[in-house]
């Protein structure tokens, strides 16, 4: 298949700069994956296409503040540093602006130098060029570089986000809860706690897994026939707990309804052909377009995606690529707000 077989023309004004006030008040547009009816809905309503028996899976990461801005302590110049990956204690895999000029043996300073001390709270040096041009950076610091990092750093919000985020609670799910993300899985920012306890009372079980998601998510498919794509990798984890209750849900005729694309993608990484999903921690590039077999997940739960983007193949993917640009087209004609903060869609 071929890239612009996945294109949707979406007016840039229906892009969310900002989250809704109350994070369950947006939008739901519920669609019949099989025969492509779709009925406009509020996200209040999600829980009435769950049963007593079902398990809602929730992806528990939580974006870190990743996003440093500091000076090259030989310059002066103005540069930023984006947290991707965690290599040791001190070591990170990064991704720097401006690139050229951030060679091996670069230092970079962040925050107030202390006077007494003569140090600042933050140094970054620039070790090694990794792949597509990524950086090897240590960090040197005092104390500890999570409380550090919530002073200094701020949230990584997608390029197409524009406004400043007033409140960095609001780019992370209110179950979130191990550090790790560079970006949010946005499906769960829907989520009420009030909501999800609605949802247990129901007798439906939720299950935890954590996928931490990297940038790589925004990264453009650059290829034409989208099989040519390159995934990016990112880490999993699925408790055994959560294994469990999932084998047991598809046992007993129940269905297993993801929140996220994330939350996909780590049920069907972590799935065997058989439809047994395993425990264990790994990563996964996992490239899920039309052609695939579902092998665990019975619904989702998703925001809009960008046109021509892996997220929009992998919901195509679920319910059909006409179904899906059917249903966009509809968004677009009703005004519904896309993306990261915007409304979502429910797929069963």
């Amino acid at each position: 298949m071929e890239k612009s077989d996945f294109y949707y023309d979406l007016p840039k004004e229906l892009i969310a700069q900002d989250p809704l006030e109350q994070r369950d008040a947006s939008r739901l547009l519920y669609m019949d994956r099989r025969t492509g009816r779709y009925e406009d809905h509020t996200f209040r309503d999600v829980i009435n296409w769950m049963n007593p028996g079902d398990t809602l899976v929730i992806n528990d990461t939580k974006v870190i503040p990743a996003r440093l801005l500091g000076v090259k302590a030989e310059t002066g110049a103005h540069v930023e540093i984006l947290l991707l990956r965690r290599l040791t204690d001190t070591e990170w895999e990064t991704l720097v602006r401006p690139g050229k000029k951030m060679k091996p043996g670069t230092v970079v300073v962040f925050g107030e130098k202390n006077p007494s001390t003569g140090k600042y709270p933050l140094t970054a040096y620039v070790e090694d060029i990794l792949d597509e041009g990524n950086r090897k950076v240590r960090f040197s610091f005092d104390g500890v570089f999570e409380e550090v990092l919530s002073q200094l750093g701020e949230m990584p919000l997608p390029p197409y986000i524009h406004h400043q985020l007033k409140d960095k609670d609001r780019y992370n799910t209110v179950y979130a809860k191990y550090n790790g993300s560079a970006a949010a899985p946005t499906a769960g920012l829907h989520f009420t706690k009030e909501l999800l306890e609605e949802i247990k009372d129901k007798g439906v079980n939720i299950a935890h897994v954590t996928l931490h998601v990297g940038l790589g998510t925004f990264r453009p498919v650059k290829t034409e026939n989208i099989e040519d794509h390159h995934m990016h990798s990112e880490f999993y984890i699925v408790s055994e707990e959560t294994a469990k209750l999932l084998n047991d849900t598809k046992a007993s005729g129940h269905k297993v309804i993801c929140v996220g694309t994330t939350s996909c993608r780590t049920v069907e990484s972590a799935t065997d052909e058989n439809g047994v999903i395993h425990a264990g921690s790994s990563w996964t590039s996992i490239f899920i377009y039309p052609g695939y077999h579902f092998k665990m997940m019975d619904g989702l739960i998703t925001n809009f995606h960008l046109p021509e983007s892996t997220l929009v193949m992998l919901v195509s993917a679920f319910a059909g690529r006409e179904h899906i640009l059917n249903a966009y087209k509809h968004a677009v004609e009703e005004r519904y707000r896309f993306f990261s903060f915007g409304d979502a869609m429910i797929l069963i």
